[in-house]
Formats: C-alpha cells, sequence, structure tokens
C-alpha cells in the first residue's frame, strides 16, 4: 500500500524544527487556532442535587481509541453547566492529560457517537475542533502520529506524576491541510487501519489457539502422564480429577520451601541504576522475563533451576525456571525443592496449571495475588524421579514448535504496528500524498468491520511496579 504513494510536489520549511518541510499548500497551527480545548473537573462521585451522567474516563480513552455511546461507561452525577461544558459531541478528540508515567498523557480517542448524558470525566482535555477548518478524525490521526505526540512527551511535568498544562497542550504544533485534504488523509489512514486490525487479529486468534494446544499438551501430561493405557485413580483434588495408580498426590510445602528477597525493597530501579552491576535482579512486574536490571551483589544461588513465581499484580501467579545468581526484588517469590533430585522443570508446569485453574474462577476486576498460606495448601501430583523428568522432556519437546510459531506471530504482530505507526506519521506530516488513493478506495459501508484487538491485546498487555498492590503479608 505505502509503495505506491509519492511525496507532495512542492513542499515548503514549516518553521517548526521537528517537522521539517510540509506540503507548499499546507498551514501549520497551534492546537490552540484548531480547536477549543476544556479540561473536565467532573469526578465520579455522586450526589444526590446533581443530574445523572455517563463519565467518559482515563481508561475509556486510553483503552479505546474509538468512543461510542454504547461502551459499558461509569455512572456518576454532575451539574447541569457541567453536562452543558462537558458534554461529548461527535467529532470530539479526547486525550490522557495525566498519568503515573509520562509516555501514557496525550493519547487520544475520537468521539464517533454520543448521547445526552455521556460526558468528558476527570483526568482528560477534550478538544473540539473548529468545523469550518478542522476535522476531528483528523486531529485524533495527528495526535496518533510520533512527532506529533512527543511534543507531549517533552512538555510533560512531574516526578511520581505526569501531567499537561492547559498551555502545553493549546501550545502543540500540528500540520493542517485543507479541509477535504483532511478527509482523505482520515479515509486512507481509517482504510489501512482496518485492513492492519484485520490482520493482527488473525495472528491473536493463532497465539490463542497455540496457546490453547499448549496447556491441552501440559495438562494431559502432568496429570496422566505419558503412558495412555495408564490405571487410574481418583487424586482426591477437583482440578486434578483422576491420576495414574502409582503416583502420589502431595502438599507442595511437604517438597518445597520458599523465599523472597530479604533485600527486596531495596531494589528500586533508582538504586538499580546507581549500583549496576553483573548479577542479575528479578521482580513480579517487568518486562524482559522479570528482568529488572543488574547490581554488584547477589543473594541466592543455585545450581539447578527452581520455580520463580509472581505474588502479585496482573502478572500474579505466571512461573518460569531461573538458576545462578540473582536477587529478588518485590512482588515475586521463589519455590525450591526440599530434595535436590525433586525435577523442578515438571513441577513447574504442574502449579502453572494449578494458578490457571485458580486464577479462572478471579473475578476480572480484582487484582490477583498469591500468598505463602496459598501455596501451603496446595495439592499436587508427584510421580516417581525418574517419570518427573521424563514427562518435562516431553512437555518442553511438545511445545517448543508451538512456541516457536507464537514467537513468529507476536514478531509479525510487531512488524504490523511499526509499519502502522510509521504510516500514520508520513501521511499526516506530509511526507506522502494520499489524496489519489484515498479517492480509490471503497465505501465504508463495502468494507467488512475490522477485528477487534482489545481482547487479545489483553494478554500482551505489561503491567509494572506502579500498577502493582502492595505485597501481600506471607501466613
Amino acid at each position: 500500500m505505502k509503495t505506491t504513494l509519492k511525496p507532495y510536489p512542492a513542499m515548503k520549511d514549516s518553521g517548526v524544527p521537528w517537522l521539517g518541510e510540509v506540503p507548499e499548500h499546507w498551514e501549520v497551527r497551534r492546537m490552540r487556532n484548531a480547536a477549543e480545548m476544556r479540561v473536565s473537573n467532573v469526578d465520579k462521585h455522586t450526589k444526590e442535587d446533581e443530574q445523572p451522567v455517563r463519565l467518559c474516563n482515563y481508561v475509556d480513552v486510553y483503552k479505546n481509541d474509538r468512543i461510542r455511546a454504547g461502551m459499558p461507561f461509569m455512572r456518576a452525577t454532575a451539574t447541569v453547566d457541567e453536562i452543558e461544558r462537558f458534554r461529548l459531541r461527535t467529532g470530539d478528540v479526547l486525550i490522557t492529560k495525566d498519568s503515573e508515567a509520562w509516555n501514557d498523557i496525550g493519547v487520544p480517542a475520537l468521539v464517533e457517537e454520543t448521547a445526552d448524558d455521556l460526558i468528558c470525566g476527570y483526568h482528560l482535555a477534550l478538544l473540539r475542533p473548529f468545523a469550518e477548518s478542522v476535522e476531528g478524525g483528523y486531529i485524533f490521526r495527528a495526535l496518533q502520529s510520533t512527532g506529533v505526540a512527543y511534543q507531549f512527551h517533552v512538555e510533560a511535568n512531574g516526578v511520581t506524576r505526569y501531567g499537561l498544562s492547559h498551555s502545553a497542550i493549546k501550545s502543540t504544533w500540528l500540520p493542517l491541510p485543507p479541509l477535504p485534504e483532511q478527509a482523505a488523509i482520515v479515509r486512507f489512514l481509517d482504510h489501512a487501519d482496518r485492513r492492519i486490525r484485520r490482520y493482527i487479529g488473525a495472528k491473536q486468534k493463532l497465539i490463542k489457539l497455540l496457546e490453547e494446544q499448549k496447556q491441552a499438551i501440559i495438562h494431559r501430561a502432568v496429570t496422566r502422564g505419558l503412558d495412555p493405557n495408564v490405571r487410574l485413580k481418583p487424586s482426591g483434588v477437583e482440578r486434578l480429577g483422576d491420576v495414574p495408580e502409582h503416583w502420589e498426590v502431595k502438599k507442595l510445602r511437604l517438597l518445597f520451601r520458599y523465599a523472597k528477597g530479604r533485600r527486596a525493597a531495596e531494589l528500586t530501579n533508582e538504586y538499580i541504576g546507581r549500583h549496576p552491576g553483573s548479577f542479575p535482579v528479578y521482580s513480579g512486574q517487568t518486562e524482559s522475563d522479570g528482568l529488572m536490571g543488574h547490581v554488584e551483589w547477589y543473594e541466592f544461588d543455585f545450581i539447578d533451576p527452581v520455580v520463580f513465581v509472581t505474588t502479585v499484580g496482573a502478572r500474579a501467579m505466571s512461573t518460569r525456571l531461573v538458576s545462578g545468581q540473582f536477587s529478588l526484588s518485590q512482588n515475586c517469590a521463589l519455590i525450591v525443592p526440599r530434595i535436590r533430585s525433586t525435577n523442578c522443570a515438571f513441577f513447574e508446569s504442574v502449579l502453572q496449571r494449578a494458578f490457571d485453574y485458580e486464577k479462572a474462577s478471579i473475578s476480572l476486576i480484582m487484582q490477583p495475588s498469591l500468598r505463602f498460606a496459598d501455596l501451603n495448601r496446595l495439592s499436587v501430583p508427584c510421580p516417581p524421579e525418574s517419570e518427573q523428568a521424563a514427562i518435562a522432556r516431553a512437555i518442553g519437546e511438545g511445545v517448543s514448535a508451538l512456541e516457536r510459531l507464537r514467537g513468529r506471530a507476536q514478531r509479525e504482530i510487531a512488524l504490523l504496528r511499526e509499519y502502522r505507526t510509521r504510516l500514520i506519521a508520513d501521511v499526516v506530516t506530509g511526507k506522502l500524498d494520499v489524496r489519489e488513493a484515498a479517492a480509490l478506495l471503497p465505501d465504508e459501508a463495502d468494507e467488512p468491520e475490522p477485528l477487534d484487538e482489545a481482547d487479545a491485546d489483553a494478554e500482551e498487555t505489561t503491567v509494572d511496579a506502579r500498577d502493582a498492590a502492595p505485597e501481600q503479608a506471607e501466613a
């Protein structure tokens, strides 16, 4: 798609260093000259002397790039004046104004549908385009572009919480083509976005199927073993069902001990930055397999792998194997075998299945957590040690091909998203001329509905320490 597009025939200096040249017939305006800005002060409280409303809040904007009337908004109340001032209109653009992270501000969403009781909530800024010269859909796409959004990141102020001042938002530079060209750009990018979402949705569906297949392989192996003709007996544990007759079922505490970092609270990002070294520090709430960084000392030293588990937050009850010399920060623990010959690879799979079962019963609005008392109550299947090793090898062989396919699909998704980001930036800053391409596109009604990325994205979402609940006390 992008390779067929050409640059504009005549360019001029925009006068804005980061923007460079823009098409000769474009303007460059401050946001104050393109849209009216209103910053809401309506919070989630309900008062008897006010009118009932639905609030479009920070999370609604952050997680959805389109705002529609049928979405599940929070119920609250507002005064008549507040309703009049902050009622959403079709074509409005909302942006996140405050956040714990500097790169979470300035995130836009376009209002596509509205209702009389739907108003803009706290921590958001409402941009209402001047209809005679600016289209809301264009502002929305412009704010999605890296260059325009970067202005917000530069202007963000704060230490533990970041925010955009009114003047910072109003002073943002906006490349602005004529109104008909804005409509063409919106048409082109919406069409491209639908196609990309469809491709991503297909890849995410594949990832979900691969994960289901992986879990089926693991579940059968850790509850039935490798012999399809083995005699079974009731395990006495509902989630396990029947297990091989020669297996035992034991309390986890009889097989493993648990450990947390004694200096966990000390190992913050700031500390690690000031004391760099060669020994890894793991946390339950970071990317890169929990690796926060490296320091000059270590607390644990294991030749054989032990089970690492996240204890609090969106990643609570996720497990993996770790070994070597390392330390632990907060929101995580180790599950260490009491006998060295115990096969941790087998029991890591057992624990992950047990934790998946537990998480399935937790409400989506609750933050999962795991305490040592929970581990003490856990019963696990216990085959002979030689069989543990054989099952662990079989699981590894069975899921390795699935993991390769999953990794490939995830890389393709990342490339598609990178392409979309670059395309939006090139189009809204005038690097590519899409007028002819937009005119040749089919009507929107002829296009099938794009797949929704939201559900599949949930499993990819990473949560850092700012989202984690306080560590629960051990029993």
